[in-house]
């Protein structure tokens, strides 16, 4: 009885014996049309988280501010005054010389910075809230004084 050894599919010479129908892969033209489409989805998908990055950074000052604007009053309930001049952001963790009913300190850890690495603009009296403090944050392009500001006071360039 004779054996019939079938030629290994995987060796250049089975290969040759199977023809187009055993050929294993994609062609060119598949490769880039599935590069075209990745693109496509792409082009579509990245700009919607893109936006969304930084309204979470400017939610996130905006939060920031709301939290020292509840230790700057707790400050200002135990000592009776707000801390004053552009370093008092500084009072809420150490405690000035002439406050004697401090009750500090009013945030954990150290002065945070604001979601675009840059310092709060702290002042009192504010020149907006004459009677209290002005704070801000210079927003997304780091500087003061323009629409993107974020603040705890209403200006009257915004919506």
């Amino acid at each position: 009885m004779k054996t019939y050894n079938r030629p290994n599919p995987l060796s250049p010479q089975g290969r040759r014996g199977l023809g187009r129908r055993g050929a294993a892969g994609f062609t060119l033209v598949e490769l880039l049309l599935v590069l075209v489409i990745l693109g496509t989805l792409a082009a579509i998908v990245v700009p919607k988280f893109s936006g969304r990055t930084e309204q979470a950074r400017i939610t996130a000052a905006q939060a920031q501010i709301a939290n020292f604007g509840i230790a700057l009053d707790a400050f200002e309930v135990d000592v009776g005054y707000y801390p004053k001049g552009k370093d008092g952001l500084l009072d809420l963790v150490e405690q000035p010389r002439e406050a004697l009913n401090w009750r500090g300190p009013y945030i954990k850890g150290e002065i945070p910075k604001d979601p675009w690495g840059n310092e709060y603009v702290y002042e009192c009296p504010g020149r907006q809230n004459e009677t209290a403090y002005d704070l801000m944050s210079s927003g997304p392009d780091g500087q003061a004084g323009n629409e993107d500001d974020i603040t705890n006071y209403q200006t009257r360039s915004r919506r």
